[in-house]
């Protein structure tokens, strides 16, 4: 054994304090019924959109889709789903 010292109270009060989480992960379909507006406030909200793409998913993500990476956000079409988030919120697609 290591003379390694972890205080797991010390440590759990200072990831209580830098982290700092708000919003939802909303589950839509993305069909063009959807303002472009709509997706870009629940963003700003800091919500992360997961929606079900019935169509084709260029066309119907242009009117936000670069406002969204403009900002910062991430999009990422995965089997028929478009994962869209705001900014600081990363997806990590290394597994796939």
């Amino acid at each position: 054994m290591s003379d390694f010292d972890l205080d797991l109270r010390t440590a759990e009060e200072h990831i209580e304090e830098d982290l700092e989480i708000e919003g939802s992960i909303v589950l839509d379909v993305l069909d063009g019924t959807t303002a472009d507006d709509e997706w870009l406030e629940t963003l700003s909200n800091g919500n992360v959109l997961v929606l079900c793409v019935e169509g084709e998913v260029n066309e119907l993500a242009s009117g936000f889709a670069r406002d969204v990476r403009e900002a910062g956000g991430n999009l990422v079409h995965f089997r028929g789903f478009l994962v869209v988030t705001p900014p600081g919120v990363d997806v990590n697609t290394d597994r796939l």
